[in-house]
């Protein structure tokens, strides 16, 4: 362990993450390459925890535009991040991982409630803890939800999978000349108004001393070249 650069880290994932080349749902051989990767890390005497979003079955704000009340749509975003941590959890049940799902709304039939202290004590039993329906709150994203777990569990570095290589000046795809930061600071990220999570994540890092990396998740063996040290993506710190 001493070796290791980080003791703790926190993963974020899109719920996109798990479509793979699909529409909607989840991909089996995407889920299971993910949970492969979170299972090298955690061989290496890693914790780790994860944030799993729900857009690839509702997304709250998406709902929303289409009529829905916002409070029922951010409810079922919830759930379906319920149901993609449960896959997760057994994907890597599988590889023989021992997981525990947390959910911060209760639903204590299927996963459990989440609790601080109890989430920090399955990470040092080697546990991978998957933290499900956000914030529990409507009207926070998951990206929220990942910056809070991430400070109350102390974790040495909060990761978030993206299907780019960083974090640009401009929409890479639409902008042929969009620069790639290698590192930004927080202040820059709102200064710039750059869409790397939403704001209140943003300043919850920020406040925190929360290190975060932006690295692409679709390439396999990304996570293990982070924790091997290699410059991947955009690390985005306080200056």
């Amino acid at each position: 362990m001493s070796e290791l650069k980080f003791k703790r880290i926190l993963l974020k994932l899109s719920g996109e993450a798990l479509m793979g080349e699909e529409n909607y749902g989840i991909d089996p051989n995407v889920i299971k390459r993910l949970a492969t990767e979170i299972k090298e890390v955690r061989d290496l005497g890693i914790q780790v925890g994860v944030v799993i979003g729900g857009g690839n079955i509702f997304r709250g704000a998406g709902l929303a535009e289409s009529g829905i009340d916002r409070v029922a749509g951010d409810h079922m975003g919830m759930l379906a991040t319920v149901m993609n941590s449960l896959a997760l959890q057994n994907a890597l049940e599988k590889l023989g991982v021992f997981t525990r799902v947390m959910s911060a709304i209760k639903i204590n039939r299927v996963c459990e409630d989440y609790l601080q202290r109890r989430a920090v004590r399955h990470l040092e039993k080697g546990r991978v803890v998957v933290f499900a329906a956000g914030t529990g709150n409507p009207f926070f994203t998951t990206d929220s939800a990942a910056s809070l777990r991430a400070i109350e569990i102390n974790a040495d570095l909060l990761l978030k999978s993206t299907k780019v290589d960083g974090v640009y000046s401009a929409d890479p795809v639409k902008d042929p000349n969009a620069v790639k930061y290698e590192r930004l600071t927080y202040d820059e990220v709102l200064q710039k108004k750059l869409m790397v999570m939403d704001a209140t994540a943003i300043v919850m890092c920020r406040d925190q001393d929360m290190p975060l990396q932006i690295f692409d998740g679709t390439v396999p063996g990304g996570l293990m070249k982070i924790i091997n040290g290699e410059q991947i993506g955009t690390i985005v710190e306080n200056g």
